[in-house]
């Protein structure tokens, strides 16, 4: 089989953002007077969406406390931003020689919207995907597809020419919902055995690997 996009997730997959979420959460902890996690704790906090991030940090909290908790932390982590937050090792040139190839691009990430366009915008050239997709009003989150389905749409491909990247579980039930090629990265947030039980047909231990165990056809863009 040979495939004609690549989409990917951002936290963990493009961005190395654990110090920055960390920092982030740490300070929203303090502001309501709580011990603070360690950053490694984060790795299994995030992947659901900031509002999943909120419950899980501040757990028994009403509906309404999560609510401003949210509101709250989103003014912290834009603060924090860029702090720390890099791509990962090999990312930006196997991202350019897929460029070169003429695959198609696009990222879904659960990661509330503003601060998504904000990362993709500043550590991405504006020409590197097609589209993005974060967390907003009226769109499921992953696992379920629908972001996917979306990108898939304005990109003009079928699923089944379509690889899906991801480093957790979340990640892998999505393409597997999406009808993608779930293709796991073993540099992000989780681990192999997470990524296999959810459906990972692929594993790669650096970016360059994808151009080694996937076959792109080129496109005419």
């Amino acid at each position: 089989m040979v495939y004609r996009a690549a989409v990917f997730d951002l936290d963990g997959t493009l961005l190395n953002t654990l110090a920055d979420l960390a920092d982030s959460g740490n300070e929203l902890l303090a502001s309501y007077g709580m011990a603070p996690h360690p950053e490694p704790a984060f790795r299994y906090f995030v992947g659901n969406g900031s509002r999943k991030l909120m419950e899980r940090i501040l757990p028994g909290k009403s509906p309404e406390q999560i609510d401003e908790a949210l509101g709250r932390y989103k003014a912290i982590y834009e603060k924090h931003l860029t702090a720390k937050t890099t791509p990962y090792e090999g990312i930006s040139e196997t991202l350019s020689a897929l460029k070169v190839r003429g695959v198609r691009m696009a990222v879904c990430t659960n990661k509330h919207i503003s601060a998504a366009e904000a990362l993709i915008r500043k550590y991405f050239p504006a020409d590197t995907f097609d589209t993005f997709e974060g967390d907003r009003p009226g769109v499921p989150r992953k696992p379920d597809p629908a972001h996917v389905r979306i990108v898939l749409e304005k990109m003009g491909v079928r699923p089944e020419e379509t690889v899906y990247l991801g480093d957790s579980g979340v990640d892998m039930q999505t393409a597997v919902n999406a009808g993608a090629l779930p293709v796991g990265v073993l540099w992000g947030f989780r681990e192999k055995d997470e990524l296999m039980e959810n459906g990972a047909q692929i594993l790669l231990s650096k970016p360059s690997e994808l151009l080694e165990k996937v076959d792109f056809v080129k496109n005419e863009r």
